[in-house]
């Protein structure tokens, strides 16, 4: 019998859990409302209690299965286990995230940061191909990042590495950052940036655009509604998807000359604008990379969607003597 693995992508809203196959195939997922209530202290109990009540339902026991893998916004503290800071989970203090969750379930449990393990499911069963050195870019309400390079996930000295939505794309006179920066890519290219960006080019410009009469209306727009404008023609639309195409492509650039990775791969909400994002991106990009990266770093969207967090976390539990996909 070949054992299974359990996958959990913890969010704001709701914990996506998984059971998969060791070659990283859905059997089983589901989810369940996160509660952050009382300081976000019921959280793993009840993550915990789904686990269990789904394997009982299913007829499986603790020795069908390596383990746990989680994924969780905040800093993780890889070698305790521990994650803080996790603000949407109304995690300010330190919690004991993965000893608490062996306790209630018995299994094994590896801790990751929810964007890490976006990139790794990607990187193992989406656009990533298996590669060793692939990048993967998350564009929603804000921007994130994952790094997998020479076969391992990157977290740097203090768990930082990945942060591509702080790289400094307009250095003068940017947006401010809810990290206290200005001009980082997120404020730019995320779903809330893009419109940003759009209602402030709607003041100057001169022509005629759908686009900008609604801005003009006060009207709600959407970075999706940008993108459909922009395939219908518009010509505002196509000018502010040149320019977050720019800032993309800018901050990619640097990431492909310092880390020549096979694939940069963009996920996320904004990312579902497919090739009318892609192929402005990929025109600046080219423009901006050193020769041999241009000729082996490819971008491409991610294929994943909503699955890539625990398909991402359950690799985590893969004993890595055990790895098929590689």
């Amino acid at each position: 019998m070949e054992k299974k693995l359990i996958g959990v992508d913890l969010g704001g809203t709701t914990a996506k859990i998984a059971v998969l196959t060791k070659d990283g195939e859905i059997e089983e997922k589901w989810s369940i409302r996160t509660n952050t209530e009382d300081k976000g202290s019921h959280i793993v109990r009840e993550i915990g209690d789904s686990v269990n009540q789904k394997l009982t339902e299913l007829q499986m026991d603790n020795s069908e299965f390596y383990g746990i893998g989680v994924g969780t916004p905040g800093t993780v503290n890889y070698e305790t286990g521990t994650v803080k800071g996790a603000y949407n989970l109304n995690w300010v203090e330190e919690q004991n995230v993965s000893e608490e969750l062996e306790r209630l379930t018995g299994l094994s449990i590896q801790l990751d940061n929810d964007a890490n393990v976006a990139a790794l499911g990607e990187r193992w069963k989406g656009a990533g191909e298996g590669g060793a050195n692939v990048v993967f870019v998350t564009l929603g309400t804000g921007v994130g990042g994952g790094i997998f390079a020479e076969g391992k996930i990157l977290h740097g000295v203090r768990g930082a590495a990945g942060e591509i939505g702080h790289v400094t794309v307009v250095p003068e006179n940017g947006y401010p950052c809810t990290c206290g920066k200005t001009g980082c890519l997120e404020t730019v290219a995320s779903a809330t940036g893009i419109v940003r960006v759009a209602k402030d080019l709607a003041k100057t410009y001169k022509g005629d655009s759908k686009l900008v009469r609604l801005i003009q209306k006060d009207s709600k727009i959407s970075s999706k509604l940008i993108f459909d404008y922009e395939k219908d023609g518009d010509p505002f639309a196509k000018v502010v998807v040149d320019r977050i195409s720019f800032y993309l492509a800018l901050a990619l650039s640097h990431i492909g000359n310092m880390l020549n990775p096979e694939k940069i791969i963009i996920g996320g909400g904004v990312s579902a604008a497919g090739d009318a994002l892609l192929q402005p991106v990929k025109t600046y990009f080219e423009t901006m990379v050193f020769p041999t990266v241009l000729e082996s770093t490819k971008l491409s969207i991610a294929t994943r969607g909503n699955d890539a967090g625990v398909i991402g976390a359950a690799w985590l539990a893969l004993p890595k003597d055990e790895e098929t996909s590689l």
